[in-house]
């Protein structure tokens, strides 16, 4: 062979290879364009379930805020219905009462057995709901459940003593709703009793 020939060969050979490189080159990146468009696509559609569920949260939340504020704004305006039921019978049992004692007959006996069976109604309903009374004769005095409204000397009661109820409070739940107006032992009252006695055992 020529040293002709085997330049020739040589360049063929040459490009050959850079034909063969360029050829590597192209595929792989056509290889790399299709893995990205693949993951491009893989991305989008997470993106697209991600937005679909969030829609979907968002819807769920608002029908529970609805359904909330409707039945909070049910809880106001009803709160009170099964209490009212209670006191209906009540009312019915005043009214029958008035209309008894009205009438020119009426029997005295009759009257105090209706009003103590509605007063036993009226109880009952209260404590049905977690109403009591605070009724607090000879108990300590306590500002966070009376209110006093005098103060007395009571020589047999210990100081601060509640002697005498005027009105009766009332709990909701354990939860004041009304103080009790008391009258209370004066301070000191059982000390004066104890000084007085002393003094009369030592005149005797």
């Amino acid at each position: 062979m020529s040293d002709k020939e085997t330049d020739i060969a040589e360049e063929n050979a040459d490009q050959l290879i850079n034909t063969s490189a360029e050829q590597v080159e192209i595929e792989a990146e056509q290889a790399a364009d299709e893995g990205l468009a693949a993951k491009l696509v893989e991305a989008e559609v997470k993106a697209q379930e991600n937005w679909d569920q969030l829609l979907r949260v968002k819807a769920e939340m608002d029908n529970l805020r609805r359904r909330t504020e409707r039945e909070l704004e049910n809880a106001h305006k009803y709160a009170l219905e099964r209490f009212a039921q209670e006191l209906l019978a009540v009312r019915d049992s005043l009214e029958m009462g008035l209309s008894v004692a009205q009438a020119e007959n009426a029997d005295l006996t009759s009257i105090v057995e209706g009003t103590e069976l509605t007063y036993k109604m009226l109880v009952s309903a209260m404590e049905k709901f977690a109403i009591k009374d605070v009724n607090p004769l000879d108990e300590p005095f306590n500002p966070e459940h009376h209110q006093a409204i005098s103060m007395l000397d009571a020589p047999d009661k210990a100081p601060n003593t509640v002697i005498n109820v005027m009105q009766k409070g009332y709990t909701l739940n354990d939860r004041l709703i009304r103080p009790a107006m008391v009258v209370v032992s004066k301070a000191g009252s059982v000390a004066a009793s104890d000084e007085n006695g002393s003094n009369l055992d030592e005149q005797a």
